[in-house]
């Protein structure tokens, strides 16, 4: 521009002008006077301007209708001369921009008139496009009928004038939409709100458009109206138009101009309401075509395909997906449809030709092949698009190959469209290629059809070559092969671009992920929250684009796997091979790094299968779930399609002939070259993609190890394979070229596995995971015969484990865990290779040079040493033998720097179990010996508690009771060791322990060990009891017996070295449990007699059942735990569930008490005593008047008792009486609340109350088995009444007396077996009381005295006393039934004697003297308490007359005489003191009923009836 507005160029415009106004006038001097007048003012004009004005352009464009005047007249004229001066003259105006619009539109009227004239067509055309390419003024109708004017003279006669208008027309259609992009550009800043055209019905409706938008917009509509045969909107004047013209336009646009549809919802509008109709009604013959139908089956003739139009129409197509797709997603999806529509084989071959090649453009776009699988594969209810493509390519080629032959297989690919009058397709050359199909072309062959590859374009471009036939009209001929190639490169590219996409998106996305941990983990990152924020967004991402990563190789996995299998099949080009197995290993790689497993193991497969000879019987490949391909078959477009395996009839060089592995090979099998390819591919899948096999290793190592013993390669040392002669049957046979490959393939094998140090640890573990299960199929093979197994694992397993020493760490387990396996097979061969690998490799590892050294890495060292324990689930005794003489020598060489290994070699000791014969376990008991007196101060304080757990371990083996005993006295010797060096192992394990519970809380998980709140030296004491409280159960009475001792010793001993929150545990987790299992064992243990203890024994008859000598047990676990209540109460009562625990105890007591068993029960109530006569902490109000009753030795805490410190108190013993002393006087008592004292008494009480009515209430029915309670429990049970009732005194009211009255009743009226009476009944002449009935006296003579002394509303108690008592004196007369049991008892009053009638077993005793004593207490009492007022409402007098009625009434036939003499002086007492009573309430009326009562009584003795 600035050269146009530069003065000299002015100057010289100005001149030009003139001279051209000059000769105009020149010319037309003679002929058109006019026009010379015109020319000459216009000079004048010219130079008034420049002279008048300093912006002389702008002048003359003002000005410029009248400056074209005289140039317009003189085109008028007709004459040439004089037009194509003009014409040059108007173009110079127009190039300069002097050209106003009216002056424009006035010349491109003059232009239409020349041009209906047909005069100067070209140059016509050539001021049109200077006209519109230099300026805008140019638009609207005038534009229009510029444009008409170029497409007019298209269709002209002359072919130059019609290609130049072709150009033009195309050129002009550029500028106009050029203009509207310019015109976008410079109202770009200005962000207008786009009016939203309603439902935009209207066509015209295109008043939201600026000026040169609304031109494009004219074009474009008019444009889709032409090539739809509708007559224009815009472009008046047009009078004939070709279809093929009108889509090379409209291509044109679509595909220079995409941003003006993307942006402006008008042009969206017409893409989608106008183009897109129009090409799928365009589309419609291609669609409804089938070949070979002819016209007269059909009753309306269907249209042909046109194949400039079609061809076209699929141009078009590719703008529209490559450009809209965003647009036209709905659209698309049917444009793809008929895509793969069109390459069915009922469609003409040219047809599925220009499809293949468009389809071929798609596959080099792979973020549009992306899009695609967005939009429709992974929506719900849309068609599959992507996936029917890659089917559809894969049909294709199936189709391809599945021509029927019609003769000579060259020509069987025609265009078989004869019948609808079309060329034939028969390239002059294609017969001369396929000679009796031995070729030297590359092709694909397969059964029989033979297709040549051609090589049509380079990797990763589609270069279509029938979609550029523009000028052809009729369709070409395509050479054979060239659909196939197409297709073929179609599958190459695909795979190429997706998977190169999807590798390098998660490319991004790991270093991505990386660079943000690292921004996370780096200090100088200061807004973390954002970091986290962005952290999450790159989540979000990943997880969406990973989903469509999978869905794209989901959708196309099947359908490329089978299309490439069946060309891998037919191809016999190496090259070829090479790319289908490079295209089969790159996806399969792509599964792999997506997690995708099925479809990797399907590639991987087909590799495999590859590799393999046909039909080879390899179980990995036929019956892996991924990959059972061989009988799969996938469904493609709703066909069903078989995967092909290989075709049997092969066309490739043999190059190996070898066996089979198979447990019975038959005959050989042969590899080809193409195997040996396949081989080479899947070592480099192993190799290179080694990291994302997974599962996958299973079928490659198979089929290597196959092919490695087809190939005859054997193991060597260190596990490397070397070419070796078949040991049996036929040699196997080796080409030449195969030979010189072995060695490498030997070397690549070998590389492979080496390589495996660089796998990442997940992978690696897969690898090992493959290589054992490898090996189990070898030993499967190998059991039951001593044929040579295949060593190819066991010796992998080796090799890689000496490669990856370095972390062995890892896969040490894995690999040493199967080599174990190996040294349990029977075959010798096998066990002998497994035990020298595993050697080997401990060898190797314990001499590797690790970093750190082992003596720092404890857990390596552990690690190592593991596979010797794990040798214990070996049953081979020699090899048992053998570890433990290994572990004697490790003992003896490295006892002292075992360190971290002390665990495992107890282990190995502890392993050793109970069937494993004497032999063993008298030599692992040895071992432990020396351990327990030589190596316990060496070992960490760790171990300790190992040593614990195995020497409980010996006491449980019944092999050999010494054994048992013995080790129960070891565990007393540790027990020791623990008390003596107490400090330094607690030390120790407090450091142990802050290091672990450190450790713990920086991996944010819990300590967890046993009794694990409780301090760790706590703990080990904990485990000694634990174990000690096992062997207290063991079925030997004799190990029960010795274990309880040695237990209760240990915590009476070394008890008081537990912090005081550990007796908890020890409560509860020991004593407690402990009691609970002897208690269930005894209950339910046999009855049976046990006639003598195993050789010459002889049993005493109370030992003489199971069930007698647990309760022996019984009796002493109950016996020690209440013992460790009374001694450690003081301990025990500060801890917070003491009155659960006591609850407990109590319950333990209550349940013995009540057992079925003499002894038992009487020991319980001895234990029950013992806890009740428990001193609470003395405070100073009240000092012991007696010493306690406890006077045992009892190591005390000194020091604070209620806080232990941070180091412990140590002990000392001193007597209790000293510790409550102390208690009293220096320190601050523990103040136990009296509250929960009162609660622990009443517990107490309700304890004895329910074995008291429970262990007095008399069975329902009797027989000989019948348990009924000792005297001596009884008494005993009584004798803890008064203690008791000291500590409920406050609380006790009269529900409680009746219940107590309850029990003394029915204690009282139990009889005693007839072979017990000598011992408990006194002679019957004396009148004695049993020490029961004692007891019973005494119990309500406590009350009494209680009430006595207790406030006024106790004295309520007395008439139930009285109740009682009299109950008693009853018995002199009419004795207690106990339920329905028969006592016979005949007394006479002289001789006092017992008769015994069978079959009573049981008597009853003489209850007169107790009945007399009764009455003596009743007098007494009543002298004290008759004026009560209770005594006197309640009637007692009255009571008492009316209970002495009886004996008076009987008088002699009493039992006793003495009873009636006794009543008469005991009634004589009473009335002396109630009778006065009852004269003072005689007003009351409450003596009212006891006159007559009286009267009675007198009047019964007197005149007695008997």
């Amino acid at each position: 521009m600035s050269g146009t507005n530069s003065p000299e160029a002015v100057k010289k415009l100005l001149e030009n002008m003139q001279s051209d106004l000059r000769a105009l006038s020149l010319e037309c001097k003679k002929k058109f006077p006019p026009v010379k007048e015109a020319a000459e003012s216009g000079i004048i004009k010219v130079k008034t301007i420049a002279a008048r004005n300093t912006e002389i352009l702008a002048a003359l464009k003002e000005n410029s209708s009248e400056v074209v005047q005289p140039f317009l007249m003189g085109c008028g004229t007709k004459e040439p001369k004089i037009t194509q001066l003009c014409l040059a003259a108007i173009q110079r105006l127009m190039s300069h921009e002097v050209v106003s619009e009216t002056a424009a539109g006035n010349i491109i009227n003059m232009l239409w008139q020349l041009m209906e004239n047909s005069l100067e067509e070209l140059k016509l055309l050539q001021t049109v496009l200077v006209l519109l390419t230099t300026n805008t003024v140019v638009h609207d109708e005038s534009l229009s009928k510029a444009i008409v004017l170029c497409f007019r003279l298209h269709f002209t006669k002359d072919n130059i004038t019609n290609n130049t208008a072709a150009a033009t027309v195309r050129q002009v259609v550029t500028v106009v939409f050029e203009r509207m992009v310019a015109e976008d550009e410079r109202h770009r800043d200005i962000i207008e709100q786009p009016v939203l055209v309603q439902g935009n019905s209207n066509r015209r409706s295109v008043s939201t458009l600026k000026p040169c938008a609304k031109d494009a917009y004219m074009l474009f509509q008019d444009l889709c109206q032409l090539v739809n045969a509708d007559a224009p909107y815009w472009l008046v004047g047009m009078t004939e138009m070709t279809r093929t013209f009108g889509l090379e336009l409209l291509e044109s646009v679509l595909n220079d101009f995409p941003q003006v549809f993307l942006q402006h919802q008008e042009f969206s509008f017409l893409l989608k309401e106008r183009v897109c109709p129009l090409v799928i009604k365009l589309f419609s013959p291609n669609i409804k075509f089938r070949q070979g139908s002819g016209s007269s089956s059909s009753p309306a003739p269907v249209e042909k395909p046109y194949f400039p139009i079609c061809m076209r129409l699929l141009r078009v197509v590719s703008v529209l997906i490559k450009q809209f797709y965003s647009l036209l997603v709905t659209e698309c999806e049917i444009f793809l449809s008929l895509l793969v529509k069109f390459l069915d084989a009922d469609k003409p071959q040219w047809l599925r030709a220009v499809a293949v090649e468009s389809i071929h453009r798609l596959c080099v776009q792979p973020q549009l092949l992306r899009s695609f699988c967005q939009s429709y594969d992974m929506k719900q209810h849309s068609t599959k698009v992507f996936r029917d493509i890659v089917n559809a390519l894969g049909s294709f080629i199936q189709s391809l190959f599945l021509v029927p032959p019609t003769g000579n297989p060259a020509t069987t690919n025609q265009a078989g469209n004869n019948n609808s009058g079309g060329p034939v397709s028969a390239p002059a050359n294609s017969g001369m290629l396929g000679i009796g199909g031995v070729t030297l072309l590359p092709a694909f062959e397969y059964r029989g059809t033979w297709i040549p590859i051609l090589t049509i374009t380079v990797q990763g471009s589609a270069k279509a070559t029938y979609l550029e036939m523009l000028d052809k009209v009729e369709p070409p001929t395509i050479p054979e092969g060239y659909a196939m190639s197409v297709a073929f490169h179609c599958l190459l590219d695909l795979v190429r671009g997706i998977t190169s996409m999807i590798e390098g998106e998660l490319g991004e996305v790991e270093t991505e992920y990386q660079t943000t941990t690292e921004a996370a983990s780096s200090p100088t990152q200061s807004s973390e929250q954002q970091e986290l924020q962005s952290t999450s967004d790159q989540m979000d991402k990943e997880i969406v684009s990973r989903a469509v990563w999978e869905e794209m190789v989901n959708a196309c996995w099947c359908g490329l796997l089978a299309a490439l299998s069946l060309l891998l099949d037919a191809s016999t080009d190496e090259a070829a091979t090479e790319n289908i197995l490079k295209a089969e290993l790159t996806m399969a790689a792509l599964c792999g790094r997506l997690g995708l497993v099925t479809s990797r193991d399907a590639f991987i497969t087909a590799i495999c299968k590859g590799s393999l000879p046909p039909h080879y019987a390899l179980t990995v490949l036929n019956t892996t779930t991924a990959a059972t391909l061989s009988n799969k078959s996938y469904s493609i477009q709703g066909q069903s399609v078989m995967m092909i395996s290989p075709s049997s009839e092969s066309h490739q060089q043999v190059v190996a002939v070898g066996q089979p592995l198979a447990v019975q090979p038959q005959g050989t099998v042969m590899l080809t070259s193409k195997n040996i390819q396949c081989m080479r591919t899947l070592l480099n899948l192993a190799h290179c993609h080694g990291a994302v096999l997974g599962t996958s290793w299973q079928l490659v190592l198979a089929t290597l190890q196959h092919l490695v013993w087809i190939l005859g390669l054997k193991p060597s040392s260190g596990g490397a394979l070397k070419p070796g002669r078949a040991v049996e049957g036929p040699s196997t046979v080796l080409t030449t070229a195969v030979m010189t490959d072995l060695p490498v393939i030997s070397n690549i094998l070998s590389r492979l596995f080496e390589s495996s140090q660089y796998l990442d640890d997940v992978s690696l573990h897969h690898l090992i995971n493959a290589l054992c299960s490898l090996s189990l199929e070898a030993m499967d093979m190998a059991y039951g015969n001593n044929k040579e197994p295949s060593l190819f694992a066991v010796a992998k397993l080796l090799e890689t484990g000496l490669v990856n020493m370095h972390r062995i760490e890892i896969l040490w387990r894995p690999l040493t865990g199967h080599l174990l396996e190996v040294c349990q097979h029977p075959n010798s061969r096998m066990r002998e290779w497994g035990a020298e690998a595993l050697t080997s490799l401990i060898k190797a590892g314990l001499t590797f040079n690790h970093d750190p050294p082992l003596s720092q890495n404890q857990r390596l060292q552990l690690l190592l040493l593991n596979p010797l324990k794990e040798m214990s689930s070996i049953n081979h005794p020699d090899i048992r033998l053998k570890q433990l003489e290994c572990v004697l020598q490790i003992l003896q060489s490295q006892g002292d720097s075992l360190g971290p290994g002390w665990p495992l070699v107890l282990g190995v000791m502890g392993a050793i179990r109970n069937d494993q014969g004497e032999s063993l376990i008298r030599t692992a008991f040895q071992c432990l010996q020396l351990v327990v007196t030589d190596f316990l101060p060496t070992m960490p304080c760790t171990c300790l508690q190992i040593v614990v757990d195995v020497a409980g371990s010996f006491g449980l083996h019944n092999q050999e009771l010494n054994i048992s005993l013995t080790s129960i006295g070891l565990l007393w010797n540790i027990s020791d060791y623990f008390f003596q060096r107490g400090e330094t192992i607690e030390k120790e394990l407090n450091k142990e322990e802050a290091a672990q519970q450190k450790q713990a809380e920086e991996k944010g998980v819990v300590l967890n060990r046993p009794f694990h709140p409780a301090p760790p030296f706590d703990c080990l004491w904990l485990c000694l009891y634990a174990k000690l409280g096992e062997l207290c159960v063991d079925p030997r009475p004799a190990v029960r017996k010795s274990a309880g001792q040695t237990l209760f010793s240990t915590i009476g001993a070394h008890g008081t070295l537990l912090q005081h929150s550990t007796w908890h545990t020890v409560i509860w987790k020991v004593l407690f449990h402990l009691l609970d299992r002897v208690r269930e064992s005894s209950t339910t243990a046999d009855k049976e007699k046990i006639e003598s203890g195993g050789g010459n024994i002889l049993i005493h008859h109370s030992r003489d059942t199971a069930e007698k000598q647990w309760a022996e047990t019984w009796v002493l676990t109950l016996a020690g735990v209440a013992r460790i209540f009374n001694t450690r109460r003081y301990l025990l009562q500060p801890l917070g569930d003491f009155s659960r625990a006591w609850d407990v105890l109590l319950d333990h007591i209550q349940s013995a008490a009540l057992s079925k068993n003499n002894e038992v029960s009487l020991a319980a109530l001895k234990s029950f005593q013992e806890i009740l006569q428990i001193v609470s902490p003395i405070r100073d109000s009240d000092k012991p008047e007696t010493p306690p009753v406890v006077n045992v030795p009892v190591p005390v805490l000194i020091g604070s008792i209620s806080g232990p410190g941070l180091s412990r108190p140590f002990v000392r013993t001193d007597s209790v009486g000293e510790r409550l002393g102390r208690y009293s006087s220096s320190e601050p008592p523990i103040v136990t609340d009296e509250l929960e004292d009162l609660n622990l008494w009443w517990a107490a009480w309700n304890t004895w109350y329910r074995i008291g009515s429970e262990s007095t209430k008399p069975p329902v029915t009797f027989d000989k088995l019948t348990f009924i309670p000792s005297q001596p429990f009884l008494t005993a049970l009584i004798q803890i009444f008064p203690a008791l009732y000291q500590h409920i005194k406050t609380g006790f009211n009269m529900d409680d007396l009746q219940k107590l009255g309850v029990i003394l009743h029915s204690a009282v009226s139990v009889p005693i077996s007839s072979d017990a009476s000598p011992f408990i009944l006194p002679s019957y002449t004396e009148a004695v009381l049993t020490s029961l009935q004692e007891a019973v006296l005494t119990a309500l003579d406590v009350l009494q005295k209680a009430i006595c002394v207790g406030p006024e509303n106790m004295q309520i108690m007395y008439p139930a006393i009285f109740d009682q008592l009299l109950a008693f004196v009853e018995f002199s007369c009419k004795p207690p039934q106990y339920g329905q049991l028969e006592t016979k008892h005949i007394a006479n009053a002289k001789y006092n004697q017992i008769q015994l009638f069978a079959p009573a077993e049981w008597v009853a005793l003489n209850y007169v003297p107790f009945a007399e004593r009764s009455l003596e207490v009743v007098v007494d009492l009543y002298q004290k308490t008759a004026c009560h007022k209770a005594v006197v409402n309640e009637k007692v007098l009255q009571n008492i007359i009316k209970t002495l009625r009886v004996p008076l009434s009987l008088k002699y036939s009493c039992p006793s005489e003495s009873t009636w003499k006794l009543a008469v002086s005991s009634l004589l007492k009473v009335l002396s003191i109630g009778l006065p009573v009852a004269r003072q309430h005689a007003s009351s009326g409450k003596f009212d009923s006891m006159w007559p009562e009286l009267a009675n009584t007198f009047e019964d003795f007197l005149f007695t009836k008997r």
